[in-house]
């Protein structure tokens, strides 16, 4: 059984690309999270930094802890700042459609906007695990060539993607995703009214539990090329994020392991 199940796990890109030639559009976004994120519970490092023409100017550092809704199948996700200094120990939690902002000086939380920014282009809504089959609905398919974050080209599904629900992030996206194998390549985000807000390059795919998953996100502004955010993924575990810790209440009582 074993020896199947390792099998099973080398074979997911190959199935992956068969798949992909007679799926609907919506299956291939959800074959594109499934390369992003694990199928259980899970922590992360996220170290984010700014950079304006070619300088850094900004850092921050995010424990994460994630979990998939078993109602809605969203992930659910408490976020830890651990640097700089300043903001060590203030957390984000985002349960469902709800997100919080807790800062243990005032032991106040308050609401916050998946559209906020966090940390240059990334927002809010950037930093937790998100399966966007589960907030968007990808409406369109055409198979076209693009250049990836190393300025590669690559073969691709380019998805029309629009919000599904209206606490989504974003009001549409455009994706592209590999046609060998459904990594996410490339997307862009664009508000209600179509202005370009940023361009995100998914990049430096390495294995984990088992698939090859991106483990770097260049972000790029849509107005100002020069100004780019860099998240970068590692230190990951599989893990129990327990019920308490994605409370609301629980915030002021969370301690990490």
């Amino acid at each position: 059984m074993k020896k199947f199940i390792v099998l099973l796990v080398a074979l997911l890109p190959l199935v992956a690309a068969w798949a992909a030639h007679g799926a609907s559009p919506q299956e291939l976004l959800i074959a594109s999270d499934a390369v992003r994120n694990p199928d259980h519970a899970f922590g992360l490092t996220n170290i984010l930094v700014e950079y304006r023409q070619g300088k850094q100017t900004e850092s921050s550092t995010l424990a994460i802890y994630s979990r998939a809704d078993p109602q809605g199948g969203q992930f659910r996700s408490l976020v830890r700042y651990v640097a700089p200094a300043r903001d060590a120990g203030k957390l984000i939690l985002f349960n469902g459609k709800d997100m919080w902002f807790y800062d243990p000086a005032s032991q106040a939380s308050i609401r916050l906007s998946p559209q906020q920014r966090l940390l240059g282009q990334a927002s809010n809504g950037d930093v937790v695990t998100v399966n966007f089959a589960r907030d968007y609905r990808a409406e369109t398919a055409v198979e076209e060539e693009t250049q990836d974050g190393e300025r590669k080209p690559r073969r691709c599904f380019k998805l029309g993607i629009v919000a599904d629900t209206t606490d989504a992030t974003y009001r549409r996206i455009e994706m592209w995703i590999d046609v060998a194998n459904s990594r996410p390549v490339k997307a862009r985000f664009y508000t209600e009214s179509g202005k370009l807000l940023k361009t995100a390059y998914y990049r430096r795919y390495q294995k984990i539990f088992g698939v090859e998953r991106p483990t770097e996100t260049v972000i790029i502004d849509g107005l100002e090329s020069d100004w780019v955010t860099v998240m970068r993924y590692s230190d990951w575990v599989k893990r129990d994020v327990p019920e308490a810790w994605l409370q609301r209440d629980y915030l002021p009582r969370f301690r990490p392991e």
